[in-house]
């Protein structure tokens, strides 16, 4: 395994000095490997009796092994080498990095955009597996996904049910109708893991190992790495950055994440889904912000910031309090971590579980998750409402919610919502369109950041809904929010369903929009009329305002 390294300085080292005691004389690690669920308080401790799952799944993962490599032979002996991951959140984020960190590929579908899901179905349908992940099984983005791509598949005259693998809870609604369906094979995972915990479990393993990576080291790493984190001890690294995270006095509730020459690619988005989904709740908590080597975040100074680089474990030595940072952080507030991928992915669930005892608030439910998915699900319902006064900007239409300014032009209207962010606060771009063909639209993060002087988190919609979402909504309400949707050319029908993709990602945008404005909290709609053109239009507006 590669050194777990840990590095902490400033408000992290302090924290640590403040907190890690105290967890110790509580007996914090040893009691989470025993699984105790008491730790987070009486009103947490119903939800944490039924997740804690995650901390003793090895044995239970590693009886996957043999199937899931069987499965893959037989796949490859048929011509089947191309795997769709059907799933959100939690069920895709961490196989898309155990993937892209080996190199290995698998094809993540977890957007409801027309053009996304059209380019994805229609291409090499003919090797393709559909692995359909979802604890409940009713997760609507993904069962609109599957049912698309199996008549995707019936359309090429290929049996859905022969390519289709279901990883699912038992006896959810997903594993009934899969048995009933026939499928290839399903498998059933711990349903005492959470979504977010559960990238050692079926679901990060399936995908992963069907795909072709190598699985068994990954567990290797992690089974290794948790000997140290379940110590007692002053040199727990995941009592240290847990301390770190959630333990800054004041708090430093926005954590900025960065690749500093690690081989662990995307582990921030992952990272990003644990922290914001597990923390952001009853008015607090901590925001993940995504960025690169030289953007904003990283060469200013904030008073709510800590900086974590994600590095090369093999350039770290040990784990330590002390230690130098790269030249490009501005910050002395920094912590470096690294190590191999199974490693990681348990060290920043110990921490989280960690960070959340002591924000004080239960880091395994997500309240606000719901809240957006039962407005979308209501606008999915009713007939489409009136839509409000929009001001139109050639290709683009602009309305607001939650008290943003109009403006008389698209221009005004953006300078107008970033005007609005408060000294502690973060601004929130959230693009409901394609993320592989329109990922230049990520660009105005950075843009927005040296304008403002302020955090900027970008999110593809509706997959930061799983993520981010619940930070925006359940932590402190200082956020301000940018929302880009637009028309595909052609829509999608989602087969035995009542509703398009069309009609399913405007529900999403605009329940969203309406969630965060019922808090108080500006929300900016931009709609492309002409896509492409509206797409340009933004990144020219973007441009203009430095």
């Amino acid at each position: 395994m590669s050194s777990l390294s840990l590095t902490l300085r400033g408000a992290a080292r302090d924290a640590v000095d403040a907190q890690v005691p105290g967890l110790i004389d509580h007996e914090f690690a040893s009691r989470l490997a025993a699984q105790d669920h008491t730790l987070w308080g009486a009103a947490a401790e119903d939800e944490a009796s039924k997740r804690l799952g995650w901390v003793s799944l090895f044995a239970d993962s590693r009886e996957l092994l043999p199937r899931i490599a069987e499965l893959r032979d037989q796949l490859a002996a048929e011509g089947v080498d191309r795997v769709v991951l059907a799933g959100m959140g939690g069920s895709s984020l961490a196989p898309e990095v155990i993937c892209a960190t080996e190199g290995v590929e698998l094809t993540v579908l977890d957007s409801t955009d027309p053009q996304h899901v059209a380019a994805v179905v229609g291409t090499a349908v003919e090797r393709t597996v559909l692995v359909v992940s979802s604890k409940s099984g009713s997760t609507v983005e993904t069962d609109s996904q599957r049912r698309i791509v199996s008549a995707a598949f019936a359309a090429a005259g290929i049996d859905a049910a022969s390519r289709t693998v279901v990883v699912t809870d038992p006896g959810s609604p997903l594993a009934e109708s899969a048995a009933a369906d026939g499928v290839r094979a399903v498998f059933e995972a711990d349903p005492t893991v959470g979504g977010r915990y559960s990238a050692l479990t079926a679901f990060g393993l399936v995908p992963s190992g069907l795909a072709g990576a190598d699985i068994e080291a990954l567990l290797d790493d992690a089974e290794e790495a948790f000997t140290v984190l379940a110590g007692d001890d002053d040199a727990n690294p995941g009592l240290q950055l847990g301390s770190a995270i959630g333990g800054t006095q004041p708090l430093r509730n926005k954590l900025v994440i960065t690749d500093a020459g690690s081989p662990l690619v995307g582990l921030g988005a992952w990272i990003e889904q644990l922290i914001a989904e597990s923390t952001g709740k009853e008015g607090t908590g901590v925001l993940p912000v995504i960025v690169s080597d030289g953007e904003p975040e990283l060469t200013r100074e904030l008073d709510d910031v800590l900086v974590v680089q994600i590095v090369d474990a093999d350039a770290e030595e040990g784990s330590s309090v002390d230690g130098d940072t790269a030249d490009t952080v501005v910050t002395p507030h920094v912590v470096r971590t690294g190590g191999s991928l199974g490693a990681q992915f348990v060290l920043w669930e110990v921490a989280t579980a960690v960070a959340g005892a002591l924000l004080g608030i239960n880091p395994f439910d997500q309240p606000d998750v719901e809240s957006a998915k039962t407005a979308a699900r209501g606008l999915l319902d009713s007939p489409a409402p009136e839509a409000g006064d929009a001001v139109t900007d050639g290709a683009v239409e602009i309305r607001t919610a939650g008290g943003a300014p109009v403006g008389e032009d698209l221009g005004s209207a953006l300078r107008g919502l970033l005007a609005q962010v408060p000294g502690d606060g973060y601004v929130a771009v959230m693009a409901y369109l394609d993320r592989t063909s329109e990922a230049r639209l990520e660009d105005v993060r950075a843009q927005f950041a040296a304008h403002t002087g302020r955090p900027v988190t970008f999110g593809w919609g509706p997959r930061f809904l799983h993520s981010t979402g619940q930070f925006h909504k359940g932590g402190p309400h200082v956020g301000v929010f940018l929302q880009i949707t637009a028309d595909a050319a052609e829509d999608l029908e989602v087969p035995g369903r009542p509703f398009t993709l069309q009609k399913l990602i405007g529900a999403q945008a605009a329940g969203d929009a309406q969630v965060l404005a019922g808090h108080g909290m500006p929300v900016l709609q931009l709609h492309l009329t002409d896509r492409a053109a509206g797409l340009q239009q933004v990144l020219d507006a973007v441009d203009a305002l430095s």
